[in-house]
């Protein structure tokens, strides 16, 4: 008898379940992954969570849901996932609010941003940028540094305490030597309508909504606070190029997840992220809120939080900005 066909199909099932065990049991799994959004429905991070995760339930093979958990400062929506089982099937829409300001601004910590966390893959980054009123006098930053000086009360506006914008204008009083005053608005809604009416001289926030009022002459963009200049505005120039590197700041996207996730899990979701990165149209998607697509590995993106963190929460810390 020639055993040899059953050795062969023997060999062919072993090799099977030992591929078996070694693909993610997550990967075969009919659960949803739910993607926690720290905002409400309708904003930027929801819109990004929702492009990159309808694309990844087709990378994964798995549904993706988008779960909204706003409040206190992305701290809500930070706290479920952080404290979530770390086996892929929760993650974060992360970015600067939950990660690098949040939580510094409650009287308790709640979690450690960097230690508490698996920052899998950076999705991009949209800038800030620092605004005028067209009747203020102020065109680029070394005017609104020679009028804060001057004025020794110049206001500037944001959408909220504790908000990117409100925290980019303290960290120009710090990196300047000025005194800049913050008024701080239920929203960048409120606060544009102040803007262009001049109630309030400088405004500072994220540039996805503020493109339109610039091409009108509304409003007057001073500088984008990205190390490159905005697709979205390519006139107009950088901190950098206004001679302030150390005043660079990206508000960013990215997929995080509870702290130890396995490093197979990591690998095969930022593989898959980046592969939906890589496609035109979400790039061009995203492109449309003002996202460059920045993708990389875990490593980088781990980097890249460590050092907004140690950038922003001491001046969050300092402020002293309750939620």
């Amino acid at each position: 008898m020639d055993i040899r066909p059953r050795r062969r199909a023997l060999l062919r099932a072993g090799i099977a379940g030992a591929a078996a065990l070694a693909w993610p049991a997550w990967a075969a799994s009919d659960k949803p992954i739910r993607i926690v959004v720290t905002f409400a429905a309708g904003g930027a991070s929801d819109i990004v969570a929702r492009i990159v995760g309808e694309q990844l339930a087709k990378k994964l093979g798995q549904p993706v849901i988008v779960d909204n958990r706003p409040g206190a400062g992305g701290s809500v929506g930070g706290t479920n996932v952080a404290q979530a089982p770390a086996d892929g099937s929760t993650l974060m829409l992360s970015n600067s609010t939950p990660i690098s300001i949040g939580p510094f601004a409650l009287e308790k910590q709640p979690y450690d941003p960097v230690a508490d966390f698996t920052h899998i893959a950076l999705i991009g980054s949209a800038p800030c940028v620092v605004m005028a009123n067209p009747n203020a006098g102020i065109n680029t930053i070394v005017d609104l540094e020679n009028a804060a000086k001057k004025s020794g009360s110049l206001q500037f506006g944001s959408g909220g305490p504790a908000s990117i914008g409100h925290i980019y204008g303290e960290l120009m009083n710090r990196a300047l030597g000025i005194k800049m005053t913050h008024v701080p608005y239920r929203g960048g809604a409120p606060m544009t309508t102040d803007l262009i009416a001049g109630v309030i001289p400088i405004g500072i926030d994220v540039i996805t909504a503020f493109v339109q009022y610039f091409k009108t002459g509304q409003i007057k963009p001073l500088a984008v606070t990205s190390a490159q200049r905005s697709p979205l505005a390519p006139d107009v120039p950088t901190v950098v190029e206004s001679g302030h590197a150390k005043l660079v700041l990206d508000n960013f996207f990215g997929i995080s997840g509870p702290a130890k996730m396995p490093a197979d899990l990591v690998a095969r979701i930022n593989a898959a992220t980046n592969e939906v990165l890589a496609q035109p149209d979400i790039k061009k998607r995203l492109l449309e809120l003002g996202v460059t697509t920045t993708p990389g590995t875990p490593a980088d993106f781990a980097a890249f939080v460590r050092n907004q963190v140690n950038a922003l929460q001491p001046v969050v810390r300092t402020v002293r900005v309750t939620l």
